[in-house]
């Protein structure tokens, strides 16, 4: 069934997201399908994007030809800077996002859980670099939202009921954006807000191993 339940694809679930930002808000985007939301920024909203490596005001992705290693966000991407960009060292990023100037971080994951706890820095066994930002991200930020696949490369759901894998955060996310749909957490498990195109009520509850209320 995990094969025939397409719905929204990366870049789909990326505008989307993209409708979670507002006007004026300072934002940070995580690695993978979050640092494509840049991409799809609604008309008449204006916001800045912050990276923890020390990026304030980053601009789009530069075109063939034109990249500057220098330049780069927190995912090792290349990336432009704009005339209002200011740089700064990790410190006073940190100091950004544990003050809580940063209204918003839309990140990836590994796993979700019905209660908001996340999962999204390691896989025991596998070697990782670090945790990066995410932890002071998810607890300093004013609104967690997660973008990432319904489901694993096996059909298993990555919307659990608890996480198996170490957390990122504890109760922490409060929106979830899947090729499936659109979940909030709320008390008791997770409310559906939105179907992805194509998708069945009945679809995603098959996919979704968190309570669904």
């Amino acid at each position: 069934m995990a094969d025939a339940i397409k719905g929204w694809d990366r870049n789909q679930m990326a505008a989307r997201a993209a409708q979670e930002l507002q006007d004026g808000w300072y934002v940070n985007l995580g690695i993978g399908i979050p640092t494509l939301v840049s991409n799809y920024i609604p008309d008449g909203i204006e916001v800045t994007l912050q990276s923890e490596n020390g990026m304030l005001g980053m601009g789009p992705f530069p075109i063939d030809g034109e990249e500057d290693a220098d330049l780069i966000n927190a995912g090792k991407q290349t990336i432009t800077e704009l005339p209002q960009t200011a740089y700064f060292d990790s410190a006073q990023s940190f100091g950004m996002i544990r003050g809580g100037k940063i209204a918003m971080a839309i990140l990836g994951a590994m796993e979700v859980a019905e209660n908001g706890d996340l999962a999204n820095w390691m896989i025991p066994g596998k070697l990782v670099k670090g945790m990066g930002g995410a932890m002071d991200l998810v607890a300093g930020v004013g609104r967690v939202v997660v973008v990432m696949d319904h489901a694993n490369k096996h059909g298993q759901s990555k919307v659990l009921r608890e996480c198996t894998l170490p957390l990122t955060g504890k109760a922490v996310v409060d929106r979830i954006i899947t090729n499936l749909g659109v979940l909030d957490v709320v008390d008791g498990g997770l409310r559906i807000v939105e179907l992805a195109d194509g998708v069945s009520e009945a679809e995603l509850r098959s996919l979704t191993d968190a309570t669904l209320v």
